[in-house]
């Protein structure tokens, strides 16, 4: 079970390491050569599934739609017993609240995006507001973006000091840090601003909003997911990852998976330490599944779109 950490766990990193560019691309080219067969395949489908945050964050959003979005989550499984449900549904603050009446009783998590999702323009003030308006409405797990205006223009100090200040007001949720990797340019900086997220106090890492392109890719989650292990090596404390957005086949679901195995260890290997931020690859993984298992392919039309 994992720990909660503490805001500002340890100082701002005053030194980072840089990043070989070509290296990153081709260590992470190589977790797509693998294939995976039979047993090793329905078990890794299975666990990705587990794994997903199913997330509904549009400005048409609606009371219908979010029940609908937990309604699916809960309902997953019910081709057959045994096929796991997904870790979470990942909503705005103002739907919290009924997302967790919707939930009830089941082991779903609720998440919210916060802090001025997706721009994270604002004041810290609103931001800590809207935070604690997802914590209050019952949120597991709060979804933050960065200040990426404070950290292109060198301010680590701010960028560190909000994440901390968010991390307190979580209370007992986890905190997700949103880095935007699309919009931070290179991998240095990618590499810098996980160094910053983590030595903040954030729970997880997460790659981006899904809402600027590019959104995750194997060679950004590579060099996030080499951040945490560099602090694992250095503390023995475990900080889980979240690739979010163009995650949409299982087969590039199970790619990512051979890359955590392989970068981090099985301990990073389930939904306390690994998710996806991919709602349209709950479908292709249960088609997959139901294909493993039947030796058919299932048309789309048996699974629900939203």
């Amino acid at each position: 079970m994992s720990t909660l950490r503490k805001a500002a766990m340890y100082p701002l990193p005053t030194s980072f390491p840089t990043v070989d560019q070509v290296g990153v691309i081709e260590r992470a080219s190589r977790f797509t050569k693998r294939s995976i067969k039979k047993e090793a395949k329905l078990h890794g489908l299975s666990m990705a599934l587990n794994m997903i945050d199913l997330t509904t964050l549009e400005g048409m959003d609606t009371e219908g739609k979010v029940k609908q979005l937990c309604y699916k989550a809960q309902h997953l499984h019910d081709a057959a017993e045994d096929i796991p449900t997904v870790a979470a549904v990942c909503v705005y603050p103002n739907f919290v609240g009924l997302a967790k009446k919707e939930l009830k009783g089941s082991k779903i998590k609720v998440a919210s995006v916060a802090t001025a999702f997706p721009s994270g323009n604002s004041s810290l003030e609103l931001k800590l507001d809207d935070v604690r308006m997802a914590v209050d409405q019952g949120a597991d797990e709060v979804d933050m973006v960065i200040s990426r205006g404070r950290f292109h223009q060198g301010e680590y100090r701010y960028v560190y000091d909000e994440i901390a200040a968010v991390k307190e007001a979580c209370d007992t949720a986890r905190l997700k840090v949103i880095l935007e990797t699309g919009e931070l340019g290179t991998f240095d900086k990618v590499r810098m601003a996980s160094d910053i997220a983590i030595a903040a106090g954030g729970d997880f890492i997460k790659t981006s909003t899904g809402k600027i392109k590019p959104a995750a890719t194997m060679p950004v989650t590579l060099v996030m997911l080499e951040a945490i292990r560099d602090h694992y090596f250095r503390t023995g404390e475990m900080v889980g990852m979240k690739p979010a957005g163009g995650i949409s086949n299982s087969k590039l679901a199970l790619h990512y998976l051979i890359m955590v195995k392989e970068t981090l260890g099985n301990e990073w290997l389930s939904n306390e330490w690994f998710r996806f931020g991919a709602s349209s690859l709950a479908n292709d993984v249960l088609m997959q599944i139901m294909k493993q298992r039947s030796g058919a392919y299932q048309s789309a039309d048996y699974f629900s779109i939203d």
